[in-house]
């Protein structure tokens, strides 16, 4: 175990040991790198910990309570992954960065219903509390390779129109001169989009069921070579020429991404077309 993992585990002892003695938080785990087996946690991870409470508004809304644990550096309020809560991300010194989702009791039977936070669930999951037995309710059979399936029509046109759209407005406002709109918009936006259809490209060559994490995480690792070479052309310095340049490549990206994956596509829904119909 390394430095940063004792430290970590130091920390994690104090939540309990304070956690133990409140009355309204009923349940708390460990999910992320720090509860995986595949790609688990190194020295730059977080500490990533979904809390169950009566109250978790109190937390959301004092910072008291966070020196039971460790000595704050500074903490803020960001939405979660599904945008449905909000949690208490924290500094501690040392540059301990940890993410507290403080959730309801009666929230647990849904948020396993939301793809991602099932995915991370499903990925490594570490119980610390559970004064109630609620943790089963967060517990998931493994994914079926079933369930992974090719975009939809509507999915597929809705990536592709709304990049083209973008593309569109930030020529225009590179024309105007707006470099900072024009930048964050082929830079982020676009790029998100860039990155559906690149998880789409990998699945449709190596199986529906194929492992591209979310949100890019391990992209280096699932990608192609070829796409990690054109990778280096599509983002740009703060400056015309280079946004053009960058926005450009990654039009042409996008493009053959774009006809590859749909070709392949294609050629799925057709070998499924001749397979026999399965015995009900």
């Amino acid at each position: 175990m390394n430095q940063a993992a004792v430290i970590y585990e130091q920390l994690i002892e104090r939540f309990v040991r304070w956690a133990e003695t409140c009355p309204d938080i009923r349940a708390a785990v460990i999910v992320g790198s720090r509860a995986r087996v595949d790609h688990p946690a190194d020295e730059w991870s977080d500490l990533d910990l979904i809390v169950i409470t009566t109250d978790p508004e109190r937390y959301l809304s004092r910072t008291d309570w966070l020196e039971n644990i460790g000595n704050p550096w500074l903490t803020l309020l960001e939405r979660t992954a599904t945008g449905d809560e909000m949690e208490r991300r924290v500094l501690f010194e040392g540059g301990l960065d940890v993410d507290f989702v403080l959730l309801p009791r009666k929230r647990v039977p849904q948020l396993i219903q939301d793809a991602p936070v099932a995915d991370i669930i499903r990925r490594g999951m570490r119980v610390l509390l559970d004064k109630d037995e609620i943790v089963p309710q967060l517990t998931l059979p493994p994914a079926e390779a079933s369930s992974a399936h090719p975009p939809t029509q509507h999915e597929f046109l809705q990536v592709i129109n709304d990049f083209w759209y973008h593309a569109v407005w930030t020529v225009k406002k590179l024309r105007r001169g707006e470099l900072w709109t024009a930048k964050g918009c082929s830079d982020a936006y676009m790029k998100w989009l860039l990155l559906r259809m690149l998880e789409w490209h990998a699945r449709a060559a190596n199986g529906w069921d194929y492992d591209t994490w979310h949100g890019g995480r391990f992209l280096e690792q699932w990608a192609e070579p070829r796409v990690l070479e054109a990778l280096r052309d599509v983002f740009a310095h703060y400056g015309e020429e280079d946004i053009w340049h960058a926005l450009l490549a990654t039009m042409d990206m996008f493009r053959w991404l774009a006809t590859e994956t749909a070709e392949r596509v294609t050629a799925w829904v057709r070998r499924q077309s001749l397979c026999p119909l399965r015995q009900s």
